[in-house]
């Protein structure tokens, strides 16, 4: 997937004709606190709206939003624009079972029998084997980690490793820097590395960030400072996505 279409941005423009162009301000502490992905949906940008505003309205986290649609800083969106709710990828969506309906007298007044209950429960989906990746991940920093991935917990989307304030955080794969800045909410200063069309990593909480977007990265490089900004302690909040959705860390990086 192509994370940022600048080329479909702009030809979007002109398609709006002199529609109003909107900007998504810094999204404030209302961010939605559930992302729900929605295949097959999408959703028509209208004047006036914003990309954090579509996104809460949706039960859709900005970032993912963003991620989904390629939509990269500032977060421009315009009038006319169709946005997906879903992955490009695609997502799978649980399935429901609903309970069998209750049996009908037979005609002639005569019960029918009653459903058997099944003696064994239905095989349970495995759990999908982690993409392969190309790269050689390096841990960011160095320290504990204090929080752990949880799948399908749109709080708990990548890991936290504990440290000190200031201390260095480096790029866990070389890439380019497709995002610098302090514009979603939860994540504080923030740092994106695309490392190729289906890989990223994000790095939040900094106290400082050292790279510029466009920026190109090696492997171990130095790109932010440890820091607390939109957390309650010194951490980093490491992620890495495929195809715009967050995996396991720990399953890519080396063990220590």
């Amino acid at each position: 997937m192509r994370m940022w279409i600048v080329v479909a941005c702009m030809a979007l423009l002109v398609a709006c004709g002199k529609s109003t162009v909107t900007r998504s301000g810094a999204p404030s502490s209302q961010s939605s606190a559930t992302s729900t992905p929605r295949p097959g949906q999408t959703v028509t940008v209208q004047r006036g709206d914003t990309l954090y505003r579509i996104a809460v309205n949706n039960r859709i986290s900005p970032m993912d939003l963003a991620l989904w649609n390629g939509i990269s800083a500032p977060y421009t969106i315009y009038p006319g624009q169709r946005l997906n709710l879903y992955p490009s990828s695609g997502t799978r969506t649980a399935s429901t079972t609903r309970p069998a309906a209750a049996a009908r007298p037979a005609s002639g007044g005569a019960q029918a029998r009653p459903a058997v209950a099944p003696t064994q429960a239905p095989p349970q989906a495995a759990t999908p084997a982690p993409a392969a990746s190309p790269f050689s991940w390096r841990w960011p920093t160095d320290g504990q980690v204090v929080a752990r991935y949880a799948a399908g917990d749109p709080t708990k989307q990548g890991i936290g490793i504990g440290g000190t304030a200031g201390q260095p955080v480096r790029a866990a794969a070389e890439g380019v820097v497709v995002y610098s800045g302090s514009g979603l909410v939860g994540y504080g200063e923030l740092v994106i590395i695309k490392h190729d069309d289906q890989w990223l990593t994000a790095y939040g909480h900094n106290r400082t960030r050292l790279v510029n977007e466009g920026a190109r990265i090696g492997a171990g490089q130095q790109i932010a400072e440890m820091g607390r900004s939109g957390a309650s302690r010194d951490m980093l909040h490491f992620e890495i996505r495929y195809n715009g959705r967050p995996v396991d860390p720990m399953q890519y990086l080396p063990a220590r």
